[in-house]
């Protein structure tokens, strides 16, 4: 069941944008992104200084929940999950709304203001469970519509838990004897910045989030269509028990 589901009084408006435009090259696909510089340019800086230092390459996806969200950005796999270095947290910046297609900053639960490298992709439209929970999630970016394809891929894969996997069947994730390796798991290769003309990717369509404007500030002691939103940076930290036991 999703939270604060809004109806109409979700109000929301589109306008033009201009974005810096990076590709990110998956084990799936290629995901390409605009990246809204002018009105999210916290958190447009923050991602891009991951991506400059190259933080992303080689990191995996280890989180997806069918019609919700596909998050990464947290860590790499070798023989277990490690997390990655990640730089100071960023001022949230509640501009979009969390639409199908966006790319939204993963946070702390409680703490509007605790993103640092986790991000998810909106594969379906959670503008009513994510737009004012915890001061509403950051909204920085809009894949293209080509890019679709590879989000799709990654949600129809087996999934154990909610970790995508590859080459590993349904029944292989309920056992105790199989072994898993970085070959498994859908890895973010490389991202790159195509084009870094902040003025670039004119003309796009983007949905505001009108939601805050009426003071609605809610927690996140509710549930959304993908469970409790504490686990969009925090309780990701249970894929380790949950693939643990593939070892």
């Amino acid at each position: 069941m999703k939270k604060l589901l809004l109806g109409s009084g979700l109000a929301l408006a589109s306008f033009a944008s201009t974005a810096t435009i990076v590709e990110m090259n998956t084990s799936q696909g290629t995901i390409e992104i605009n990246l809204f510089d002018q009105q999210t340019p916290k958190t447009v800086e923050n991602f891009l200084s991951y991506v400059q230092d190259e933080s992303y390459n080689e990191t995996v996806i280890h989180r997806s929940v069918a019609d919700f969200v596909i998050q990464g950005g947290g860590f790499t796999y070798s023989d277990s999950f490690d997390a990655i270095d990640t730089k100071p947290t960023v001022e949230n910046e509640p501009v979009f709304s969390n639409v199908k297609g966006t790319i939204a900053m993963a946070k702390l639960s409680g703490d509007e203001d605790s993103a640092t490298s986790q991000w998810f992709f909106n594969i379906s439209d959670n503008s009513a469970a994510l737009d004012t929970q915890n001061g509403g999630f950051t909204v920085f970016g809009q894949i293209t519509a080509a890019s679709q394809s590879t989000l799709d891929k990654i949600a129809a894969l087996v999934h154990c838990g909610e970790v995508p996997v590859v080459d590993i069947t349904e029944q292989q994730c309920s056992s105790s004897d199989v072994s898993i390796s970085s070959a498994n798991l859908v890895t973010i290769q490389s991202v790159v910045v195509m084009d870094d003309d902040p003025n670039s990717a004119a003309g796009l369509s983007v949905t505001t989030n009108t939601s805050l404007d009426s003071g609605d500030t809610s927690t996140d002691s509710g549930s959304s269509s993908g469970g409790s939103l504490a686990w969009l940076l925090g309780g990701a930290l249970l894929v380790f028990t949950r693939l643990q036991r593939f070892k």
